[in-house]
């Protein structure tokens, strides 16, 4: 074992834990009194729920032995038997235990985002039910396509360095989804609970995003600085980019505006991060930030369906474009994973396709 790779795994793991009391805050913040308890206990609760869930099967059926390229293979139930000292990474030097541990916590923060789109309008039993049925038949499968070697969507060279695909696109389409078919909510409120708790949750989650991304190079290396990095400057880039657009249309900027833009740049160069330069990082925040921007206050009044917390909005259509740039912005001189370079880097259109 490394112990080097594993305290760093270790501390990136606690803050990424952070992130999702750090989304409670964020969403309570944002909406109406009425719903605040409901929705900071929607999110905190699935802590438990997740880490339960992904110790029972979650992480075999993500990381498992491979079944058709679509999901793993379920050999220890609660992990009964299973070596978790055994070396999971030999390259990075991590044991399982340190390996599912840092997993975990993407388990945990997965269906957490999709909160923001229920407000006020699903019951919290429901709500158990739900997750529990949409980690084993979406999330996992998910986690094993992109993240494992023979898994179907990694075989076709898909690159998603810490979770463009599977946690951010994962979550935004399934907030769409339950906005459509929950239906708009009886009684709307644009009153926002508490602004200093936006705040406050957006400064947790851009913190523990630095274990979400550096995180997921697995090891101190110049990969993680390099995610380090393009984290801090798309996300800078981002926040800049959304207050522009509120001056220029709106004549001036709102707390509320400033804090998503930074979502949508955290969002948006997550799949990237340890793939693209910092000139791709400038790219990717500021054209995911448009792009979430535009739907939010132009398509989405049109298409009329009720997301109160734009969390398709934000991590939907930031996942998506971000995911995208990949294929326009990675290069084998950042991470030597990019066998093909993007589009811009001589690659031509073969990345961007797959």
């Amino acid at each position: 074992m490394n112990t080097v790779n594993t305290t760093f795994l270790i501390l990136a793991t606690i803050l990424v834990f952070s992130m999702t009391p750090g989304l409670s805050f964020f969403y309570g913040g944002l909406v109406s009194k009425n719903n605040v308890v409901n929705t900071m206990l929607s999110v905190f609760v699935l802590c438990g729920l997740s880490v339960v869930l992904f110790i029972a099967v979650g992480y075999e059926l993500s990381f498992g032995a491979d079944i058709g390229g679509i999901v793993g293979q379920v050999s220890h139930f609660f992990l009964s038997g299973f070596d978790l000292n055994a070396i999971k990474d030999s390259q990075m030097g991590l044991t399982h235990a340190s390996f599912l541990v840092f997993e975990m916590m993407f388990a945990m923060i997965t269906p957490a985002l999709f909160v923001g789109a229920i407000v006020g309008r699903m019951r919290f039993n429901f709500l158990l039910v739900f997750v529990i049925f949409w980690s084993l038949l979406v999330y996992y499968p998910l986690v094993h396509m992109v993240w494992t070697p023979d898994g179907l969507l990694a075989s076709l060279g898909v690159l998603d360095f810490a979770g463009g695909t599977v946690v951010h696109i994962n979550a935004g389409v399934t907030a769409l989804i339950l906005s459509l078919f929950l239906g708009p909510r009886l009684t709307k409120s644009d009153e926002h609970y508490n602004l200093a708790w936006v705040l406050l949750g957006t400064a947790i989650l851009w913190i523990g995003w630095y274990g979400f991304n550096a995180g997921s190079a697995f090891g101190m290396d110049n990969v993680a600085i390099n995610a380090f990095l393009t984290t801090t400057v798309a996300t800078a880039v981002a926040m800049l980019t959304w207050l522009g657009l509120e001056v220029y249309f709106q004549g001036q900027p709102t707390l509320v505006g400033v804090c998503t833009g930074a979502l949508c740049g955290l969002v948006g160069i997550t799949p990237g991060t340890g793939y693209v330069t910092n000139t791709g990082a400038f790219f990717i925040g500021m054209l995911c930030t448009i792009s979430s921007y535009c739907f939010v206050n132009f398509i989405k009044p049109r298409l009329k369906f009720d997301d109160p917390l734009d969390a398709f909005g934000c991590h939907g259509v930031s996942g998506i474009v971000g995911s995208i740039l990949v294929g326009a912005f990675a290069t084998h001189k950042v991470n030597s994973v990019v066998t093909d370079n993007g589009l811009f880097y001589g690659g031509g259109m073969k990345l961007l396709w797959i």
